[in-house]
């Protein structure tokens, strides 16, 4: 199996190489891995995290490994372009790398000069020779957020390998009961349920989140709707609802913000209403009723200025972050894909969430929302609560490592 492995590997790197001729993230991915500059350090406190998702996610007890464990080397790697381009001059680390391959070389050569004395790996992301390195060294490997689901790899007949993974893995601490139970059939009884560190990064942004004044000045008072990391699917949904509810007003943040993908989204739109965040400068913003935001990095602070958000990626591969919405008392609507969010099913099951598949669906939820202003006020005080109510992962994570 290890053979296959390796293979599979390599096989996806050979995939990456063919797409980076024409893929911009491919082409990231394979600069950002070549002489990378590993700089030798003593017992560092090693993160990794798959993207820039998982940053936030893990966010929290990156922070209070940095206030626990003052006087330590804090070194984060990233798998995806998206978290490492973004974050790679982050505060919170001494040094930032992209992950090399998984080959026993790299691993031996990464482990090496990074020399941790602990590595927290968030929610997913298992690689077999950098858990082999570090349980050949006995250096503890947490998995922090994990969640687990039957249909993985490591619960198929197939799944040996992976499943040899797991008894690297020092302690689990995962969202859900659902998660330790998968993990016990397995014989793996080091895990703790102490849920989803994501709600404790939500809650505190809500908390301390910077005023952007060019929004205050394009709400003017009014209601918004905010369509938040959408994808091309989820646009042309959002883009129905304009005409429909002249009272709104609409902020869009896409996932992607190539200038071919705004423009095809500017097409949707109604003319002369439409705004775009990197030509705000001297504009009366106040006249315009779409925001279109053309940068990364932004979105987390702009729900505050919403009263509902529609939540893409739930007619793709999956939904983006609803509980950045959440925090600030938004009620979220999705669509179909969104089964491997536990804080999604929760939230269809208490009501607070709502998934879609077409238009007419999406325009029975927001006439419900929209028409009945106590109806809208008592989803988001409830929706506050969920979140509050799940937060405290962080600290039960630092208690069991310090």
């Amino acid at each position: 199996m290890l053979l296959i492995y390796n293979f599979l590997v390599r096989f996806y790197l050979i995939l990456i190489l063919i797409a980076s001729f024409f893929n911009k993230k491919a082409k990231l991915w394979i600069a950002g891995r070549k002489n990378i500059n590993l700089i030798n350090v003593k017992k560092s406190i090693w993160f990794h995290f798959s993207s820039l998702g998982e940053f936030e996610q893990g966010r929290p007890v990156l922070e209070a490994c940095r206030v626990r464990f003052p006087n330590s080397t804090i070194v984060i790697t990233f798998f995806s372009p998206s978290g490492y381009e973004i974050r790679k001059n982050t505060p919170l680390a001494d040094h930032v790398y992209y992950l090399p391959l998984d080959t026993p070389a790299n691993a031996k050569r990464l482990i090496e000069a990074i020399d941790p004395v602990m590595a927290i790996f968030t929610k997913y992301e298992y690689w077999y020779h950098y858990f082999n390195e570090l349980q050949s060294r006995q250096v503890p490997l947490y998995i922090i957020s994990g969640i687990f689901r039957p249909k993985q790899v490591f619960f198929k007949w197939y799944g040996i390998l992976h499943r040899r993974m797991l008894t690297f893995v020092t302690h689990f601490f995962v969202q859900d009961n659902e998660s330790e139970r998968l993990l016990k059939n397995l014989g793996i009884n080091n895990v703790t349920v102490n849920g989803d560190t994501r709600f404790d990064r939500v809650w505190q942004n809500a908390a301390s989140v910077k005023n952007l004044e060019f929004v205050e000045q394009f709400k003017a008072g009014q209601p918004v709707f905010i369509g938040g990391s959408t994808w091309p699917e989820d646009e042309e949904l959002i883009a129905q609802l304009v005409p429909l509810y002249p009272d709104w007003k609409f902020i869009l943040a896409p996932h992607e913000i190539e200038e071919g993908k705004i423009t095809r989204l500017l097409k949707l739109l109604p003319p002369n209403t439409v705004i775009r965040h990197s030509e705000i400068n001297g504009k009366n913003l106040s006249a315009f009723r779409i925001l279109i935001i053309d940068n990364i990095g932004m979105l987390s602070s702009l729900y505050q200025y919403g009263d509902i958000a529609f939540i893409g990626g739930g007619f793709g591969a999956g939904i983006h972050n609803t509980l950045e919405a959440a925090a600030f008392g938004l009620p979220v609507i999705f669509g179909p894909e969104y089964e491997r969010f536990k804080e999604a099913r929760d939230l269809v099951e208490l009501h607070l969430g709502f998934s879609i598949e077409n238009e007419i669906q999406l325009k029975a939820i927001v006439d419900k929302l929209i028409g009945d202003k106590e109806l809208l006020a008592e989803k988001s005080t409830l929706i506050k609560a969920y979140v509050k109510e799940n937060t405290g992962a962080t600290e039960s994570i630092m208690k069991a490592i310090s």
